[in-house]
């Protein structure tokens, strides 16, 4: 107990707030549940998830993010008030919530900046949704690689993007996974000096291991919003995924 009393007032409400806030809104939604779709009840925990994170710390957001797949689960999936999910859509729904709660719950915490709740946007949710689900049933990774590429040039307003397979060559400018931009190893100031001149890397990792990288060709004086930077970032993990789940290209 001497242990939890040591933590900060803000950080101990913020862990009570985890527990029990997406519980009381799952409850809430239940008079709705046959009229909401599961990708807006999804949406919905999500803001209460990245609130908490904005207020108290990672431990709460990810403890959040957990509380809130749990209580779908229970409250917002056939069978009701059971601890099982039989739909297949309700499975992939409950998963994508877990992983989007707990990437945005640590983005928000980290920054605790109220601006990257509005990553939520249901538009974004929709192209994460789409290409998690695009990943689990494409035949080949080349088919998630060009789904997020063409993703990526309507998020991003690019004028280009291409996708380089294998090593990492040279050192141009990257987005980071905050949603930044480094060049070299110093911090570019993105609001106020726009994109950096030339191509910017967007890499696929999973697991630690890089798989390639998405190079993009920005469209001069538009610099996207934080919220979509991050989707972006998002989106090509998952293309990295996809590529570390289907193992070394075949020869022949």
């Amino acid at each position: 107990m001497a242990g939890w009393t040591g933590y900060p007032l803000r950080d101990r409400i913020a862990v009570l707030a985890a527990l029990v806030g997406p519980f009381l809104v799952a409850l809430a939604l239940v008079p709705f549940r046959t009229d909401l779709s599961d990708t807006n009840a999804a949406l919905v925990l999500v803001v209460v998830v990245v609130a908490v994170a904005a207020a108290g710390n990672r431990v709460a957001g990810a403890l959040a993010a957990l509380s809130a797949t749990v209580w779908f689960d229970f409250f917002l999936t056939r069978p009701y008030q059971r601890f099982a999910i039989t739909g297949a859509a309700d499975i992939g729904t409950a998963v994508l919530l877990l992983i989007v709660g707990l990437i945005v719950s640590q983005l928000a915490a980290r920054e605790r900046r109220l601006k990257v709740i509005t990553v939520t946007d249901a538009a974004h949710l929709a192209r994460v949704h789409d290409t998690a689900a695009l990943a689990r049933t494409a035949a080949s990774p080349d088919a998630v690689v060009e789904h997020v590429r063409q993703e990526l040039t309507g998020l991003l307003r690019l004028r280009g993007c291409r996708f380089e397979y294998g090593t990492l060559m040279g050192r141009p400018p990257r987005l980071e996974q905050d949603g930044g931009v480094a060049v070299g190893r110093r911090r570019w100031d993105l609001d106020h000096a726009g994109w950096p001149p030339g191509e910017i890397e967007l890499r696929a990792s999973a697991r630690g291991r890089y798989y390639g990288r998405f190079m993009l060709t920005p469209t001069p004086g538009s610099v996207p919003p934080l919220p979509a930077r991050l989707v972006a970032v998002t989106l090509a993990d998952q293309v990295g995924t996809a590529l570390d789940t289907a193992g070394p290209p075949q020869d022949g």
